[in-house]
């Protein structure tokens, strides 16, 4: 088969190297509106060609869409015209719901909604690597809307890079995504900004250890591709934020009133979280 992918950053480049190791795919041709990820792409080896997403529509038997949330809604608006072909059409973004909403009737059957659960805080197509995709979790949304067809093409490219394939629908995913996911990158903005309107730059890069490079990590991660994916989720986003200020609350209550007793208990319950990845 031949595949488009259209985003030829992390998520997009990654997946092509993945996808040009299958035997039984012919070729990974790509589109990307930044000149500078096209000639990168390109250097890269990410992808055989690039083209125009009509050419892409013309040309593949499968069509990724590795951009952000908006723009995935976009593309589907401008793929009314695969209606009644066998074309799949596969969107990875981070929220599902509105993305699910937005699918045109005309080719329902053709999209799958899926979620890979992988990716790190770099972004555009240095970042990618093959491997990205390897035994991590893709959640399939509302699977039963899409074609048969379109269902065996996305499970079998899945199972083909090493994805472990799991099923819900779009508004389960997107409030377990808020709180998994999206909270976590609003928890590490905010740490990063509020160390940064504290701490001169020599003392953070002095005294600045793994602990909070571990949880400032994901401050790195690309604000126009955050910005859509809260605003898309903004409500479980809310939600998920206003539960762990209501946590954080108890904490700080606890050490105001010198209650060690109630700190302990916290962090001890916190603890459970590692029995669950053990």
């Amino acid at each position: 088969m031949d595949i488009g992918i259209v985003g030829l950053g992390l998520m997009g480049g990654s997946l092509a190297l993945s996808l040009k190791k299958l035997p039984f795919v012919a070729s990974v041709v790509g589109s990307d509106h930044n000149r500078e990820h096209q000639r990168i792409a390109l250097e890269l080896g990410l992808v055989d060609a690039i083209v125009s997403f009509e050419i892409l529509k013309e040309r593949c038997d499968v069509l990724f869409f590795a951009v952000p949330v908006d723009g995935v809604i976009t593309l589907l608006h401008q793929s009314i015209d695969l209606a009644g072909s066998d074309t799949t059409l596969i969107d990875l973004g981070s929220t599902k719901a509105l993305i699910v909403e937005a699918i045109p009737p005309e080719i329902r059957p053709n999209v799958v909604a899926a979620h890979p659960m992988t990716g790190t805080e770099h972004f555009g197509p240095n970042a990618a690597f093959e491997g990205l995709y390897t035994d991590k979790v893709v959640v399939l949304c509302d699977l039963e809307h899409s074609g048969a067809i379109q269902r065996a093409v996305a499970l079998k490219l899945f199972r083909a890079i090493g994805m472990q394939i799991h099923t819900m629908n779009a508004q389960q995913h997107d409030r377990h995504a808020a709180f998994i996911s999206h909270m976590p990158h609003v928890i590490s903005y905010a740490l990063a900004n509020t160390v940064l309107a504290q701490e001169e730059k020599e003392n953070i890069l002095t005294l600045a250890a793994g602990g909070f490079r571990s949880m400032s990590r994901l401050a790195k991660s690309s604000p126009s591709m955050w910005e859509d994916i809260f605003r898309q989720n903004r409500g479980n986003v809310l939600e998920a934020v206003e539960l762990f200020q209501q946590e954080l609350a108890t904490l700080k209550a606890a050490l105001e009133a010198s209650d060690y007793p109630t700190l302990h208990k916290e962090m001890k319950d916190a603890n459970k979280l590692y029995e669950i990845f053990s």
